[in-house]
């Protein structure tokens, strides 16, 4: 039996050694990026900063070796943290959990894995299209708003215990008197030059600025010694491996907040994805990448980390340098372990205030303002849902956010099909083919043969005002009116209700002596209409191929009435 290939060996055939120098160099890159947001991120999560740096290192070897993607790059993400903090405190508010954040963060991760598996097993890669990208950009800059809330006590070195939006702030005015002003000149100072190096587009990372130059601050001046609160120790040596255990834990919150994690990151790393995929000229298959994601965040978990996603500042960076290959992902992967091994005493003392001021930074960069004038601009309907995703984790809390946003995605969908667009059809004199009347005045009806065409599936939950459409339209027939016929081309989808509906239809004309035929039926439709009986009782004979076929047909009947 022949084995299956690593994707990684296949991403690799034809490779040239002269890459390999682009490779290591965006690798160092991508660690040198990656590392304060690894350090960060974990923060928002209330988790200890070496879980990001796990969730760096056993992630990106992991999709090196399993994901389709040349120059894609996982790892940690702001939405899904912000979604695993939430999901982190709805699991461990069950009364009994004893389980530690850790322990959960990386079970969890294992079930994300699991649940990509499954997804990639039953080809539900669509997923990644069922949060919308006004929906994902309004969710983005609500999630935003919750991270930036959430460092005030970063920053200020005050306990802030309120959640939501607003009572943070106004217990933060309420407790102006304890701001601790070294902590908070610290953080102003690092997003300063966070902004400086984003409008100078430094060749060095801003990120890797502030973090460099923090420690270097920390080290001479003794910040912990002054009241500024650092990272604090950190484990040096590699994760180990382990399996954590679901005892004590409630299974139904844990498969939820999972689930709420795998559409969230699933959701915003295939339009990662999508997008270097454009940059870089090569095909995104969702339904692949599910594979790669699998793997991330099951090494993930197993190594003592949280869940993973495609990273877009990290894979900007490896477009940016030039990395040619997963041997990127690895590199950094590496550099990073020798960061966790060798460095752990520096990284001690880095200052929680700039990393709050990273985080921040991070926030706003989520804020994107022109895509949501865009939608503004486009749609005012999806301009509305993009309102409510942000609104959600903000107003809801960002789990019930997530499902806030998923709920406005279903409610576009319903409102999208629920009320199928239709049209009457006629001939244009001197071309062939048939016409809209709305959108063409010249055109006309044939007479005594009306053509109703309805664009979209018939549905139970379209039927009724399919049904309404339906008794308007023939209310307001020509008198001389002898065939009614339905164009089915745009109609993918039949039901029992849609059956039942066009049944009734079909007596109502034959009341009034009309003919009822339909036109360009698809398969799937037919297959439903003739087992509901339907077509049966409207004849072989009136059911056609195409449009131009069911007009010859009623010219043929029209000349058979004439000549009797």
């Amino acid at each position: 039996m022949r084995l299956p290939r690593l994707p990684l060996l296949s991403n690799l055939a034809g490779y040239r050694a002269k890459w390999l120098r682009n490779d290591v160099s965006a690798g160092l890159a991508i660690a040198a990026v990656g590392l304060p947001s690894a350090i960060a991120y974990p923060a928002i999560a209330g988790l200890p900063p070496e879980t990001g740096l796990y969730a760096s290192i056993t992630p990106l070897a992991a999709y090196a070796l399993f994901g389709p993607s040349r120059r894609l790059i996982v790892g940690p993400d702001a939405p899904t943290m912000t979604v695993l903090a939430a999901v982190l405190t709805t699991v461990l508010a069950v009364p009994g959990a004893t389980q530690d954040r850790v322990a959960v963060a990386a079970l969890l991760a294992l079930v994300v894995g699991a649940l990509c598996l499954i997804a990639r097993a039953v080809r539900l890669g669509v997923l990644a299209t069922f949060l919308s990208r006004p929906i994902l950009i309004g969710f983005f800059a609500g999630i935003s708003l919750s991270i930036l809330i959430g460092q005030i006590d970063r920053i200020t070195g005050i306990n802030i215990e309120a959640d939501g939006l607003i009572a943070p702030i106004v217990e933060l005015v309420g407790k102006a008197g304890s701001i601790h002003w070294p902590s908070l000149i610290l953080a102003f100072a690092s997003f300063a030059l966070l902004q400086v190096a984003r409008i100078a587009h430094s060749r060095i990372p801003g990120p890797v600025l502030v973090v460099a130059f923090s420690v270097l601050l920390s080290a001479i001046f003794d910040f912990e010694g002054h009241g500024i609160a650092i990272v604090g120790e950190i484990p040096q040596g590699l994760p180990s491996l382990t399996l954590p255990s679901i005892a004590d834990l409630d299974l139904h919150a844990l498969l939820l907040g999972a689930g709420a994690i795998f559409l969230v990151s699933f959701g915003s790393g295939i339009i990662a994805a999508r997008s270097f995929g454009a940059k870089g000229d090569y095909v995104v298959d969702p339904n692949r990448e599910l594979e790669g994601f699998a793997a991330a965040n099951i090494a993930a978990g197993l190594f003592g980390a949280f869940p993973v996603t495609a990273s877009d500042s990290r894979t900007a960076v490896n477009f940016t340098v030039g990395g040619r290959s997963q041997i990127a992902s690895i590199a950094a992967a590496a550099t990073l372990m020798a960061i966790l091994v060798f460095f752990g005493d520096v990284l001690r003392i880095l200052p929680i205030p700039t990393l709050g001021a990273v985080l921040a930074a991070t926030a706003l960069s989520l804020i994107d303002l022109s895509a949501l004038r865009a939608i503004w601009r486009i749609s005012r309907m999806e301009f509305v849902f993009a309102l409510i995703a942000l609104f959600g984790p903000i107003s809801f809390g960002v789990l019930e956010g997530v499902v806030t946003a998923i709920a406005a995605t279903l409610v576009y969908i319903l409102r999208k099909t629920m009320f199928p667009r239709d049209a009457l059809l006629g001939r244009l004199s001197g071309h062939e083919g048939f016409y809209k009347l709305h959108r063409v005045p010249a055109a006309q009806l044939v007479s005594g043969f009306t053509i109703y065409m309805v664009q979209g599936s018939l549905l139970f939950f379209n039927t009724d005002y399919v049904r309404a459409r339906l008794r308007t339209v023939t209310n307001k027939l020509p008198t001389n009116t002898r065939w009614f016929v339905m164009d089915a081309s745009a109609i993918a989808q039949v039901d029992i209700s849609a059956a039942a509906m066009l049944d009734e239809v079909f007596d109502d004309l034959s009341q009034r002596g009309i003919a009822f035929a339909i036109a360009e039926l698809h398969f799937e439709a037919r297959e439903i209409l003739e087992r509901a009986g339907v077509l049966d009782k409207i004849g072989a004979s009136m059911i056609f191929e195409d449009l131009d076929d069911a007009l010859l047909a009623f010219e043929k009947d029209e000349a058979t009435r004439g000549a009797h």
